[in-house]
């Protein structure tokens, strides 16, 4: 198994966990060195916070274990393409790269609707993978959708 499809397996398990609790299941975790320095999951809903992305949760995680706000030699993985202030967060926190599973054709700016990593405008520019284990992340994302609309129905 190659070291992308480890993570992105970790940060599906942290999904999962998202689920369970009713809470759109968006999965990241932070790996430095190799090991996964951070995890967390949506907590939008739960709180009635709409900061509480899966990708800021972790990233603030990662920091404070880090003992910096810089995260150059960290690495990013998230089952969803980030939105804008996720990837914002991102360019902001240094990550040295942000590898995602589901593309996200309604916000995603990784790619999908901007691609704001790579903007050169920008004092710092991640490398981005998408679409590790693409059918994975988006179908656990299809499952609670589905499943929220068969309880309203």
């Amino acid at each position: 198994m190659d070291e992308h499809t480890k993570f992105m397996k970790e940060a599906l398990k942290v999904a999962e966990r998202a689920r369970e609790h009713n809470e759109v299941p968006i999965g990241a975790v932070v790996v430095r060195d190799g090991k996964v320095i951070a995890r967390a999951y949506n907590l939008k809903h739960t709180k009635g916070n709409a900061l509480l992305h899966a990708e800021m949760l972790a990233l603030e995680k990662a920091a404070k274990k880090v003992g910096d706000w810089r995260l150059y030699d960290c690495d990013l993985y998230v089952t969803l393409e980030p939105c804008p202030m996720c990837a914002g967060a991102c360019i902001n926190a240094r990550v040295r790269s942000v590898v995602f599973g589901a593309y996200d054709e309604k916000a995603g700016c990784c790619g999908t609707l901007y691609n704001l990593p790579v903007d050169t405008r920008f004092n710092h520019r991640p490398t981005v993978i998408g679409g590790v284990m693409e059918k994975e992340c988006a179908q656990i994302l299809t499952d609670f959708f589905k499943g929220l609309r068969n309880k309203t129905n």
